[in-house]
């Protein structure tokens, strides 16, 4: 009878973990990364809790309509709230996790100093500029839809859309704050620039 080792068949059950599959880029920190990073995962953790009321609406949307004989058009308009808030809140978070969708097939082939360089000068030529134009267009927006007290024009919608609206330029405030705290990192590992913060330790295994 031929015995298998037991390290081996453990290895060959294991959990396949996110990192085999997209490998993340893992700049080294500084000071100010790891303040802003803590804050935005924080709120993108909180911002996750949205996704379970969305699921909640669209439920009682679907009994509504089907058992009771009776949707709801708020109901409806609260669910694609609730989506757009999640999405919106979740970009930073991508950002600071570097869990975004990367379409370049030759980035995780570089050297790590090759990789810094190449974000600063998307992030400085392309993405902030981007950013800066995009919040700047839709401040105004947002601040018309609260001043004209927005609401939806289904009699039966919600009230205060502006709320909506007002969250899509802080949304991408917070996704410029995150793109500043990754390129601060990028300058970190090319010029130590801010200075480089010793890693965190792993927590003990019990």
């Amino acid at each position: 009878m031929i015995q298998r080792d037991p390290s081996t068949a453990h290895e060959q059950h294991a959990p396949i973990t996110r990192d085999q599959v997209t490998p993340r880029t893992v700049f080294p920190d500084n000071h100010f990364s790891r303040i802003v990073d803590a804050g935005l995962l924080l709120l993108g953790r909180l911002s996750a809790w949205l996704w379970l009321g969305v699921l909640a609406v669209v439920v009682a949307n679907v009994v509504a309509r089907f058992f009771l004989r009776g949707g709801s058009i708020w109901l409806v308009e609260l669910s694609w709230h609730l989506f757009g808030a999640a999405m919106l809140l979740s970009l930073s978070y991508a950002v600071v996790t570097d869990s975004h969708v990367r379409v370049d097939l030759f980035h995780e082939r570089f050297q790590l100093k090759t990789k810094a360089a190449i974000e600063l000068v998307g992030f400085v030529l392309l993405l902030l500029p981007a950013l800066y134009i995009l919040i700047a267009e839709l401040i105004p927006y947002a601040h018309r839809s609260f001043i004209y007290n927005e609401r939806s024009q289904a009699p039966s919608g919600l009230p205060y859309r502006w709320i909506l609206k007002s969250l899509v330029p802080i949304a991408f405030a917070l996704l410029a704050l995150a793109v500043v705290s990754r390129l601060s990192k990028c300058t970190t590992t090319l010029f130590n620039i801010p200075r480089q913060l010793p890693p965190r330790e792993p927590p003990p295994t019990p």
